[in-house]
C-alpha cells in the first residue's frame, strides 16, 4: 500500500499560527473562525503523528517538530506568494500589438526594437507578422505597418517610409559580372525576385527596367531565383546569387556597412510605400508606439 502524503491546504495556517502564536490572531488574518484554525491544525498533527504545537494559557508555542515544519512551510509558501505576484504583475504588464510584413518586421524593426524597450520598459511589444492583411487588420493590432499606395492608406495612415529602391549585390558578385554602369547591363545577369501573387504594388523587376525603357532578353540572366518572402530575396543577395532590388529603409543597415552595394540607378515612387496605420480606438499605449516608429524613421532619414 502506497504512503498517504499530507494535504497542503493546511500550509498557509500553520505558517501563519506559527508566526503570530496564536489561533485567533491567525484566524483574524485569514478570515476564518478560530474553531476552524484550531481544526486544521489538529488534523495535520494526526497527518503527521507528532504534536506541533503546545497550547498554552495565552497562544501557542511551536514544539521542535514544528520549527522544522514551520522553516519548510514558510519557505514554500513564500516562495508561492512571490510567484502569484509576479504572475499577477506579469497579467497586468500593457501589451501593445504591432501588425506588419515580415520584410519590415525582419529588416528594420528587429534591428532596432531595444530603442522602445528602453524607452518604454514597462510595455511589453508583440511582433504579428504576416504577408499579407486580412480586410479587419485594424481590429486586430494596436498598430500596423502595411505597404501599399496613397489611394489604399492615405486617408488613415501617415507615409512612414516612401517607397525608394536601388539593385544590389555584394561586392563579390559585382565585380564578378559588373560593372554595371547603366540598367541595360544590368538586365543582362542573374536577378533575385520577390514572387508573390499579383497585383503588386511595388517595383518589381519588370517595372524597374520599365521605367528605363529597357526590354529584358528573355534569354538574359539564366538562372534567375525567386523567393516569396523579401527576408530570403536579401538573404539571397548577400549569399551573392545575384542582383536584388533593395528596398531604402530595409535596407540602409546593409548598405552602410558595405555588406551590400548599389548595383544601378535607384527608383522612387512618392505615393507608395509603408504607412502607420493606427487601430480604429487608439490608447495610450498605441499611441507611444506610433511616435516611436515615427520618431525612429526621422532620425534614420
Amino acid at each position: 500500500m502506497s504512503e498517504r502524503l499530507p494535504e497542503l491546504g493546511w500550509m498557509r495556517i500553520f505558517v501563519e499560527v506559527g508566526r503570530l502564536g496564536s489561533f485567533s490572531s491567525a484566524a483574524t488574518l485569514l478570515g476564518l473562525t478560530q474553531p476552524a484554525v484550531s481544526y486544521q491544525i489538529r488534523r495535520l498533527e494526526e497527518q503527521f503523528g507528532v504534536s506541533l504545537l503546545r497550547r498554552q494559557h495565552r497562544g501557542v508555542e511551536l514544539t521542535a517538530e514544528g520549527e522544522r515544519l514551520l522553516e519548510v512551510a514558510a519557505k514554500a509558501v513564500g516562495d508561492i506568494d512571490a510567484l502569484a505576484r509576479s504572475f499577477r504583475i506579469e497579467a497586468q504588464r500593457p501589451v501593445v500589438r504591432l501588425r506588419t510584413d515580415y520584410a519590415f518586421s525582419a529588416l528594420w524593426l528587429i534591428p532596432r526594437m531595444d530603442g522602445f524597450r528602453l524607452l518604454h520598459p514597462e510595455t511589453d511589444m508583440q511582433i504579428v507578422a504576416t504577408q499579407r492583411l486580412a480586410a479587419g487588420f485594424r481590429d486586430e493590432a494596436d498598430v500596423a505597418v502595411v505597404f501599399g499606395t496613397r489611394e489604399e492608406f492615405g486617408a488613415i495612415g501617415t507615409l512612414l517610409l516612401p517607397e525608394r529602391v536601388v539593385p544590389v549585390c555584394t561586392r563579390g558578385f559585382l565585380d564578378r559580372n559588373g560593372p554595371f554602369s547603366d540598367p541595360e547591363q544590368l538586365a543582362k545577369v542573374r536577378l533575385i525576385h520577390l514572387d508573390a501573387p499579383p497585383p503588386w504594388p511595388w517595383f518589381d523587376w519588370r517595372r524597374y527596367f520599365a521605367e528605363f525603357s529597357v526590354r529584358r532578353d528573355v534569354n538574359a540572366g539564366r538562372g534567375d531565383i525567386s523567393f516569396n518572402t523579401y527576408s530570403l530575396v536579401i538573404q539571397a543577395a548577400l549569399s551573392e546569387q545575384g542582383v536584388a532590388i533593395g528596398w531604402m529603409g530595409l535596407v540602409d543597415t546593409l548598405l552602410s556597412s558595405r555588406m551590400l552595394l548599389r548595383a544601378g540607378p535607384p527608383l522612387e515612387a512618392r505615393d507608395r510605400g509603408y504607412w502607420l496605420v493606427p487601430p480604429r480606438s487608439p490608447n495610450v499605449h498605441s499611441e507611444r508606439l506610433s511616435a516611436w516608429l515615427s520618431n525612429e524613421v526621422k532620425r534614420n532619414d
